[in-house]
């Protein structure tokens, strides 16, 4: 079980949340936070933590390492426990980005969005993109979210 919280309540969070728990196997209380940030705050959050002066669409602050392809346990990382529930980090996500993007590839904004979020979990939950066989991991495990979601 995974619980987002975000202040813009326009997103399905709770089924994303669901699909993303039932395509890695989660079923223990997480919790993940996301934000809504300008493109002045994604470029400096980017610069200050990546070193890449440039804005994008999606920044993910994981609190956990070595978690991908693991079931979270109860008993696991019982220090960054909140109340009952585990910590996986933080996603900001740019807005205007995000508006942008779904113009360019021509679909609309909230596909660009949930699309964006399962991608910030993914690294949440210790997935990257940084070689092909990795990547290809990765884009496995979104597109089987976004099926669950009957998201093409």
């Amino acid at each position: 079980m995974l619980k987002i919280f975000s202040p813009d309540k326009k997103i399905a969070t709770k089924k994303i949340a669901e699909a993303v728990c039932k395509v890695l196997n989660q079923t223990d209380k997480l919790m993940a936070e996301i934000i809504f940030v300008s493109k002045q705050e994604i470029k400096e959050l980017n610069a200050r933590t990546r070193g890449v002066d440039s804005v994008t669409d999606v920044l993910s602050f994981p609190t956990l390492d070595k978690i991908r392809g693991k079931v979270i346990s109860p008993t696991d990382f019982k220090m960054e426990r909140e109340g009952k529930w585990l910590n996986v980090g933080s996603i900001a996500l740019c807005e205007d980005k995000i508006k942008e993007q779904a113009k360019e590839i021509g679909h609309r904004e909230v596909k660009e969005r949930t699309y964006l979020i399962i991608h910030g979990l993914m690294h949440l939950f210790g997935y990257d993109h940084m070689t092909e066989t990795d990547k290809k991991q990765m884009r496995d495990k979104e597109k089987s979210v976004l099926a669950l979601l009957e998201i093409e």
